[in-house]
């Protein structure tokens, strides 16, 4: 199927992306700040220094804005799983990320200690992570659904001196084992009636104590702000440095690719266990003076669409799995709710199908806006803004500022940037851009290998049109040879996803002694179709029409669920895993999957 470029009317557009470029990357893209902001932007994002040059990011995020009229403006609106709604005004957020940044203080914490977190999405922990950056800390989020061993090995790996939890996560998983860890000092509870453990506290009675005015630590851009954690193959996970200069592009790359402006209500849903929720989840957002609406609850179809009618959200952050499940749930829930607020919707976490655009064009009725980053490029890279046509299917293109090419591999081993249209290569990115990853923590040698010939290797595989539009293909581990054929599986799953009966697709490599590997796909279904035999030779046929015979799967199974990462990813390597009985390695970031 030919996929039609979605054409966006001038009017549609945002202000042309160079307009004031060359002076904000002085300020932000340049690592001097010399430049000091001004009040003729209009609107557009600038930097503002602490009083001594310093920089830090809640500084940039909340008590910048207390000399100006977002001070009192709503900034949080969170809402609990039973619907209780509480709200907070910049202000509001600026003292009590004080009151926590002194909690630390009186703890004993000095400037550079690690704090964690571990916690759904509670206020507390939004508090937490800026109260933590305020005060010259480092913060490293975890996902509440993590088991003991995952939020064991990262607060080993990552030297935790202070957890922030709810007392039923500590009972469960961590107080059978959290005195063994060296350096940890304090553990901070959310929640909980009875008398903590030792070395216990209630977060409420030491906040009642704190200082609602203490003030933010005078950081320098390069001090460490930021420690998250990704999953590998194999081995432990790794813990990628971010900096506090890191603002300056979460700030600016809000702006361009997700049109962010002080009159938005912005949702973001993911979680801050994944750097999505912390750049664009918290500190983006902030930096602009937005409203953020803030779900404790998971995934429900209904709610969701309720909570962009009823909040009035005009600027909707998600990721694909969330918009497959809505297609999922089909348009008729959709026609049931007011969504005109929404007037720009993005999506991030792994490549989203061209049906899926597609569908949010003629359902919502705005299309989804795709983009592409990594944990270790700490910001949005390449995108399809505002202002430019949508090509379904693409990633889109560089963000300004941003260098990006597709390197091919030479026969003596050096690469070269291949000029060629659609010709698939690795992605990769000059360094040099702010929110760029500053290390592995304590794997140096890991994080040298990321970097060759003067680009970033991002382990991606990609091509390049004409229009300097990026296409996903797929990991270098996820490239599948069959026959020759080199087939990345982003394609295929795209392919039978134009199919009315299929919801989520995965691909898969799985040797064969003729091809070397046939094409194997992982389909579950939308409600209302069976999985039988004459819809898995349907489909089977269906993808070789579309794909030709060298390419289209010659396997078919159905499943009830694929396996994901809380992020939303398809595991891919997990099901080849599965597939050939291989070790499984790191799942750590698995959600609950059916086999």
């Amino acid at each position: 199927m030919a996929v039609p470029i979605i054409k966006k009317s001038a009017d549609a557009a945002s202000a042309n992306l160079s307009d004031y470029l060359s002076d904000y990357q002085r300020d932000c893209l340049d690592t001097d700040f010399t430049l000091e902001p001004d009040d003729s932007t209009g609107g557009k994002p600038t930097l503002k220094h602490l009083p001594d040059g310093g920089l830090n990011i809640c500084f940039q995020a909340l008590d910048s804005h207390l000399t100006t009229p977002v001070a009192d403006k709503l900034a949080l609106r969170w809402i609990s799983k039973n619907d209780e709604i509480l709200e907070y005004s910049y202000r509001d957020l600026c003292q009590l990320t004080s009151r926590f940044a002194s909690v630390l203080h009186r703890l004993g914490l000095p400037p550079g200690a690690r704090i964690f977190s571990l916690s759904g999405r509670r206020p507390e922990l939004y508090i937490a992570a800026l109260g933590t950056l305020k005060a010259g800390c480092v913060f490293t989020p975890l996902f509440s659904a993590f088991g003991p061993e995952p939020i064991r090995s990262r607060m080993e790996i990552g030297e935790a001196q202070v957890l922030l939890t709810t007392h039923s996560l500590y009972q469960k998983k961590v107080k059978a084992w959290c005195h063994e860890l060296p350096h940890l000092q304090a553990i901070l509870l959310i929640d909980g009636e009875s008398e903590p453990d030792s070395g216990c506290y209630r977060l409420s009675d030491l906040m009642q104590q704190a200082d609602p005015a203490f003030p933010c630590v005078s950081t320098q851009p390069e001090e460490m702000a930021l420690l998250h954690f990704t999953s590998g193959t194999t081995g432990k996970p790794k813990g990628v440095i971010h900096v506090h200069q890191a603002v300056a592009y979460h700030q600016l790359s809000a702006y361009w690719a997700l049109d962010l402006k002080p009159s938005d209500i912005y949702w973001c849903t993911a979680d801050p266990g994944w750097v999505t929720g912390t750049s664009y989840g918290i500190i983006a957002p902030l930096c602009l003076g937005v409203t953020m609406i803030i779900d404790e609850a998971e995934f429900d179809v209904e709610r969701w669409y309720h909570i962009l009618q009823h909040h009035q959200v005009t600027v909707w952050y998600t990721a694909p799995t969330a918009i497959r499940m809505l297609m999922k749930a089909g348009a008729a829930i959709c026609r049931n709710y007011d969504l005109s607020a929404l007037r720009f919707i993005a999506s991030v976490g792994e490549p989203l199908n061209p049906e899926a655009v597609l569908w949010s064009q003629t359902t919502l009725p705005i299309p989804f806006h795709d983009n592409w980053w990594q944990t270790e490029t700490g910001g949005i890279m390449i995108a399809n803004t505002a202002s430019q046509d949508i090509k379904p299917g693409s990633m889109g293109r560089p963000l300004p500022g941003i260098e990006a090419a597709i390197l091919g591999q030479n026969d003596d081993g050096s690469r070269s940037v291949i000029t060629t249209p659609m010709e698939v290569g690795e992605l990769a990115l000059k360094p040099g851009w702010p929110s760029m990853f500053r290390g592995y923590l304590h794997q140096e040698d890991k994080y040298r290998s990321c970097f060759s010939n003067g680009w970033y290797m991002s382990g991606d595989l990609a091509m390049c049109d004409a229009d300097g539009y990026f296409w996903f293909v797929g990991r270098k581990d996820d490239l599948i040879k069959s026959s020759g054929h080199l087939i990345g599986p982003f394609e295929v799953e795209s392919a039978l996803m134009e199919h009315e009966a299929v919801a989520e697709v995965g691909v898969i490599g799985k040797p064969d002694p003729v091809a070397g590997e046939i094409v194997k796909a992982f389909v579950t279904l939308k409600t209302g179709f069976e999985p039988d035999e004459g819809l898995q030779k349907t489909l089977l046929g269906f993808a070789r029409k579309r794909l030709g015979a060298a390419v289209a799967p010659k396997e078919i199974v159905f499943r009830r669920s694929l396996p994901k990462t809380r992020s939303g990813k398809i595991m891919r390597r997990l099901l080849k895993a599965r597939e050939l009985g291989l070790p499984e390695g790191d799942t750590s970031t698995l959600e609950c999957d059916e086999q």
